[in-house]
């Protein structure tokens, strides 16, 4: 049996010591109360409540339509479920980019409503007003820079970002700048592992990368590529540590067979 490592309440400042320390961050999402227990129970430091859901649990292409008051909603349940993790909501497409009041409201949201303790926000030096002014209404920011999904349509699919000397050169820009507009925490994606090893050593606060090899402060990966639920595809910067969709086949057909059979319930479940 897995016994958790009684841990402390994460805050920014437990994320700085480790990228000063040398310690590795880590952070999963998690969508629902369940699943945001057990991530908790099991010590990771950051629960991201991604806008990744429109995918994995509400079954869509992308991450653009998923809404604001969904992402409220599910990070209400994360919320309820954790209790040592720093909790992240992720800002849902058009909730902040069409302008600073937009993004400071709908932030707010994730605060006052939803009880998450921060937020991210995908984009580069165009974004620097909006982290900003949350930076200045106590609202902490995690910038997320390279492959932006929200961006899908711009980029033409989810592609490598930062190849080539000009790209390259502009991240590292997007990531100072927006450090320097108050951003906590950099995410980077789909970058090589080189320019992230760059990024990383460039600024002073904490980065986490997927798809951005090995030498960021942190790792970040979708809950339900860890565990095998989500089959339509699989990243190749994931990694499956299980299979849980077939070992939740294999019990639901057990049921199926035990109640056609007569099996279930048997008068060990029944009252007398």
């Amino acid at each position: 049996m897995i016994k958790s490592t009684p841990m402390q309440k994460v805050t920014i400042n437990t994320l700085f010591r480790k990228k000063s320390e040398g310690g590795k961050i880590t952070m999963l999402t998690a969508y629902d109360y369940p699943f945001a227990r057990v991530v908790d129970e099991a010590g990771i430091d950051i629960v991201l409540v991604g806008d990744s859901l429109a995918m994995v649990v509400q079954g869509l292409e992308n991450t653009l339509p998923v809404t604001m008051d969904e992402m409220i909603y599910h990070a209400k349940m994360v919320r309820r479920a954790v209790s040592n993790a720093m909790v992240i909501g992720d800002m849902p497409f058009m909730s902040y980019q069409a302008s600073v009041e937009d993004a400071v409201r709908n932030a707010g949201r994730f605060l006052k409503e939803a009880g998450a303790e921060a937020v991210k926000l995908e984009g580069g030096l165009e974004l620097a007003d909006k982290v900003r002014a949350l930076s200045r209404s106590d609202i902490p920011v995690m910038a997320h820079i390279g492959l932006t999904p929200q961006a899908i349509h711009r980029m033409g699919g989810f592609k490598i970002q930062g190849r080539g000397e000009e790209a390259a050169q502009r991240l590292l820009e997007e990531a100072k700048g927006l450090e320097e507009a108050g951003a906590f925490a950099l995410l980077i994606e789909a970058v090589p592992m080189a320019l992230a090893q760059k990024i990383t050593k460039s600024v002073s606060v904490p980065t986490i990368g997927i798809g951005a090899g090995p030498h960021c402060d942190g790792q970040v990966l979708v809950l339900h590529d860890v565990l095998g639920i989500f089959e339509r595809f699989l990243p190749k910067f994931a990694k499956r540590y299980t299979n849980l969709k077939e070992e939740s086949l294999r019990a639901i057909t057990a049921f199926k067979e035990d109640v056609e059979n007569g099996v279930f319930p048997s008068e060990e479940q029944s009252f007398k």
